[in-house]
Order: structure tokens, then sequence, then C-alpha cells
């Protein structure tokens, strides 16, 4: 069935304007750059518009709604004209789009994934513009982004990824997000929200996907970023008056931060939601954080905000503030410079590798001050086994942390004494515990 738009040219430029919205020196520069628009002339030379040429500067409209660039836009149109295909065709009924859509997203994600491996920045970028061509930005964000760079994240843990790589995927996905949320709607809702994560919180791509996705669904959104000091918040809050402040976090020590964080809004009568992927792997340390716990999955995250802007009820929380565990983070930050002594005097005779230890001492510490913040050392196994996973996934054996770890046992048990009980014990059942039966 041909469905194409009539493009006999019978309009005057008032009725371009009154369509499209645009002002007549926008459309001559398209004209005249671009070469779309591409009007006939009346014999007295005055410039006539088809259907079809109302409808193609409304699809260019669209797609800079959509993040491109006018010169992107029109590259997209020409490519698809090239290839046979009409940009302003309707699409398939609805549930052919479904089906559709899935083969095709996946089929694009892997295209931008494969682009972005091989650093070829160019096609990246052209896989993006034809995916936001024929889908929806929402579509496009959550299939090809955020699922794409799961997929680079997994493969970097595997050890099939390199660092590099994955920092290449993010840059290129971070910087199509921020092009979208400049070309987001202005706001249609009353209530303001504030994004921002929690102090050493460094990724922050979901939260700005989350903060596109409430945009374009006409939120009235203020985006921070990542790593915000807890005064430069107490700043923001007081000059934008949000009705909700969102946060989130993705390993444990920054989900200490994020506790802090949460008692403070708390204390000033400010709500919190948050969510984050340490609080899917650990579930029960969503009760230890005075606010209201998102969702497991960002698709289902702006309903939820919804419904905590409309008074959902907070469940009851946690106290985490346990004496013993206090008092042991009190003498453990205290002693810390002595115990990372002790590891380094111990670690001169073992096969293990100064830039390995570094970044384990510092990320034990981290590991240790929030699971002791949280009252419950349980809370850093998980840490341990990720980190004991991706160690062996990138060819160093499993027996360097088990190594490790009772060195660290160690120099805790000869620094800290009686308050240092905690720390000694659970380091003592990990040691001992499944995740290192190969290594005893």
């Amino acid at each position: 069935m041909n469905n194409r738009i009539d493009d006999t040219p019978i309009y005057n430029m008032k009725v371009v304007l009154q369509e499209t919205g645009l002002k007549p020196d926008t459309i001559r520069v398209w004209e005249r750059r671009y070469g779309l628009p591409r009007p006939d002339r009346s014999e007295g030379g005055h410039r006539l518009y088809s259907q079809r040429d109302i409808e193609s500067i409304k699809w260019l409209i669209a797609r800079q709604v959509d993040g491109l660039s006018i010169s992107r836009a029109v590259e997209l149109w020409n490519t698809l004209i090239a290839e046979g295909n009409d940009p302003l065709q309707p699409p398939p009924p609805a549930e052919a789009t479904i089906t559709a859509e899935k083969g095709d997203l996946t089929e694009m994600r892997n295209a931008w994934v494969s682009a972005c491996l091989v650093y070829d920045e160019g096609r990246a970028e052209r896989v993006l513009n034809e995916s936001f061509a024929a889908y929806t930005p929402e579509s496009v964000c959550l299939g090809v982004l955020m699922k794409g760079l799961s997929q680079i994240g997994d493969g970097w843990y595997q050890g099939e990824i390199t660092v590099q790589q994955e920092h290449f995927a993010s840059a290129l996905a971070m910087r199509r997000l921020e092009v979208l949320l400049d070309a987001a709607p202005p706001p249609s809702r009353g209530h303001r929200l504030l994004v921002a994560a929690p102090p050493s919180e460094e990724h922050v791509f979901s939260l700005l996907l989350l903060t596109v996705l409430l945009r374009r669904q006409g939120w009235d959104v203020v985006y921070l970023g990542s790593n915000i000091p807890l005064e430069n918040l107490d700043d923001a809050i007081t000059t934008t008056y949000p009705r909700l402040v969102v946060s989130s976090a993705q390993r444990l020590s920054t989900a200490a931060d994020l506790l802090g964080m949460a008692q403070r809004l708390h204390d000033a009568g400010t709500t919190l939601a948050f969510g984050g992927r340490i609080f899917n792997v650990l579930p029960d340390l969503r009760d230890y954080i005075p606010g209201y716990f998102i969702s497991e999955t960002i698709e289902d995250a702006p309903q939820t905000i919804e419904q905590i802007v409309e008074g959902a009820v907070l469940p009851s929380k946690k106290s985490a503030h346990s004496v013993p565990h206090q008092q042991a983070l009190k003498h453990f930050r205290e002693q810390l410079p002595l115990i990372e002594a002790a590891i380094w005097q111990a670690v001169q005779d073992s096969d293990l590798q100064h830039d390995h230890v570094s970044i384990a001492n510092m990320n034990m510490a981290r590991g240790i001050s929030a699971a002791l913040e949280f009252g419950n050392m349980a809370f850093l196994k998980e840490d341990v086994k990720w980190n004991n996973a991706l160690l062996e996934n990138h060819a160093i054996p499993g027996q360097t942390l088990y190594t490790y770890l009772a060195i660290y046992r160690d120099a805790l048990a000869a620094n800290l004494g009686v308050s240092g009980e905690p720390i000694v014990r659970w380091l003592d059942d990990l040691i001992n515990s499944d995740v290192f039966e190969r290594e005893r």
C-alpha cells in the first residue's frame, strides 16, 4: 500500500509557518544550506510548498527534539532516502511494531556495541541516529544505550573487554543523554525534583537517564550530577525547594555515603527516593535508608516517583546506629595508618603486586567503614565475592585475594584490640567460608 504524502506545491509560506511554528529565516536557511524542504516557485516567484514539504519540516523538528543537530537530521533523512526508505511513511500497526522493535533494537544495540569496541565514534553515532529516527527516545535510551553499556560492563567483568573500551562507550552514551536533556520540552508539572549522586559516587549514567525520562514526562528536574558534597546539596535544596530528592548508589561504600545524605535530608524534612545496583544485590540494605526505594529497574522508576510525590506511605526503617559497630568504626579509622603499615610490612615477602595492594587497601578501608556504618559486617561479603570473581576473570588467581585477606586480618588483630572484634571475627568467618573453599 502506497501512503506517500501529497507533493503538490500549493501552500504559501504563511501556511508553513502556522503548521510548523518555525520562523521564515529558519526555513530559508534550511532550504539554502541543507536542501530541505524543496519548494517550487509560483509564476510571481513566491515559494510554494507541498504537504510533503511541511511534513518533512516537522520530521526534522522531531529529530532535533530527539537530540540530533539539524545537519545530522538532514544527513539521516538523505541516508534513509538513499536506502529506498521514506522517512515519512507511517509505522506499522502497534502489534507488529512491538515485535519489530525487539529484534531491530537488539540489532542496533549490537551494532552500537561493536562500533564502540573498535573506537569507531562515527559508526556508533550513525547507529544511534538511525535508532532515534526509527523509535522513541525512551526505547533507544533503554534498549540501546542502557542495555549496551550493561553488555559492555559484563564483558569487562568477564575479562573480555578493556576498561578503555568501557570508558569510550560510557562517554558516548553520556554525551547523547546530555543532548536529549538539552532538547527536552519545558516542564508541565507543578512539583520540582532534584537529582544528585551522594559524595564519592561517580557512576551516574542511570541518574542522568532517569532525569531524561522524567524531563520528557514533563517533570521539572534539576540535575546536579556526580559526587555532590552534602554542604553543596544543602545550598541547592535551599535554592530550589524540591518536592523530592532522587539519588542512587552502586557500591556498598557509596551506599554508606547515601545513608549520610538520607539522614541529613530526613532531619531537614526533605523527602528522598533512592535506588542503584547495590540495593538490588543486597535488598536488606534498603531498610536502613530513611527514604523511598524507587525500583529495581529504571523503566519502573518514573511511575514510582509519581506515586511518591502523590503521597505514598514511607515504610518503616531500621536504625544503622549499633553502638559496638560505631565504636569499632571510630577505632578502625584512628588505627588505619598503623593497620596499613603492618600490611605493607607483611606483603614484602609475598607475591602480591604493589599496585594491587594499594587498590585493595583503599577498597577494604571503604568497605569496612561502610559495613560498620550500617552495623552489619555481612554486607561486605558480596563486595568480596564480586572482587574475587573479577580477579579470576582477569587471570589473577583467587589465592591472591585469600592471601591478602589473611594478611589484613592479622594486621587488624594486632592493632585494633577488643573494639575491633566485629571486624576480625567477620574476616575469620569470611576466610573460612565457601568464597575461598578452593584456596584453603
